[in-house]
This record gives C-alpha cells, sequence and structure tokens, in this order.
C-alpha cells in the first residue's frame, strides 16, 4: 500500500487475483502482479491488517456434499424496535441452515438464504423455527431451483 493509505494499481491486483484464487501461492501471486516475493507477502499481509482481505475459504459443493434444497426467506417482524431487531439476529446467528441473512427495505424485514439437505428438513425449519419465533409476523418463500451465476465479492475491472 502506498503511504497516504490510498489502494495503488499493484493493490488492486492483488486483491483480484486473491478474489480469483485464494489459493495463490505467494511466488505466483508475485509473478501476476509484477513484484517480488518478498513485498509482495509485505503487501498482502499490509492489506489482511488494513482489513481489506476480511478471510479466506474454500467454497463447497453443496449437492455434492448432500444439500440438496436452497430457498429465499422473505421475513417481516411484527415489531422493528432495536431489541426485537436484535433478538432475532441473534437466532438467526444460531440457525445452522440459514447461511447468509440481510436487513432489507420493503415488504420484509429480513431476507434469508437458507440451505438444508431435502425438502422435508426445509419445510421442518421453516415451520417449527422460523415462522414460530417470536415477533416474527409474516414468511414468504421462495424456492432456487439452480444457480445460474455464483461470483462472490466484488467486480474489481
Amino acid at each position: 500500500m502506498t503511504v497516504t493509505g490510498q489502494l495503488d494499481a499493484i493493490d488492486w491486483r492483488i486483491l483480484k487475483t486473491l478474489q480469483d484464487n485464494g489459493r495463490i501461492t505467494n511466488v505466483e501471486l508475485a509473478e501476476k502482479v509484477g513484484l517480488s516475493p518478498p513485498p509482495c507477502l509485505r503487501r498482502v499481509r499490509a492489506l489482511e491488517e488494513a482489513g481489506y482481505i476480511a478471510g479466506y475459504r474454500a467454497m463447497l459443493n453443496a449437492e455434492k456434499l448432500g444439500f440438496e434444497i436452497m430457498v429465499f426467506a422473505m421475513v417481516g417482524l411484527k415489531s422493528q424496535a432495536e431489541t426485537e431487531l436484535s433478538s432475532f439476529i441473534e437466532r438467526v446467528k444460531a440457525w445452522p441452515l440459514v447461511r447468509e441473512c440481510y436487513a432489507v427495505s420493503g415488504e420484509a424485514d429480513f431476507m434469508l438464504k437458507c440451505v438444508g439437505a431435502n425438502l422435508h428438513a426445509m419445510q421442518d425449519f421453516i415451520i417449527k423455527d422460523l415462522t414460530a419465533a417470536a415477533n416474527v409476523d409474516s414468511v414468504k418463500t421462495t424456492l432456487i431451483l439452480r444457480r445460474e451465476k455464483y461470483e462472490p465479492g466484488i467486480p474489481i475491472p
């Protein structure tokens, strides 16, 4: 990173390359971005410490691992008082089937992405946990038939 804390062109190339392939070796990364390995590693560490790189993960094949169903659930709460919102968010964090949770504007208060082994498991979760949760007023679900694009991260040119 430059002295001013601004990202320069090399930082952006590092970020794009790591976003595309988080398992790339430092030597390969350095070659791709036009640095020698030691300064490249220093830059990666600086980007991590500054919070530009939040972490590294493996992308798993849900279907191959027996998780065949995904749904989006739009959840409306009875009350949007801060204590009620916080309580719902804590409950969401405890549900393993909920993989992503977003506070949204519009008809619903939250949009959840849920992943389950099968339709029965998803129905159980929706009926016994989600709709039965305190302060939940409405739940509308949409079954995901197939994913046409999956590109996590941000659009770096």
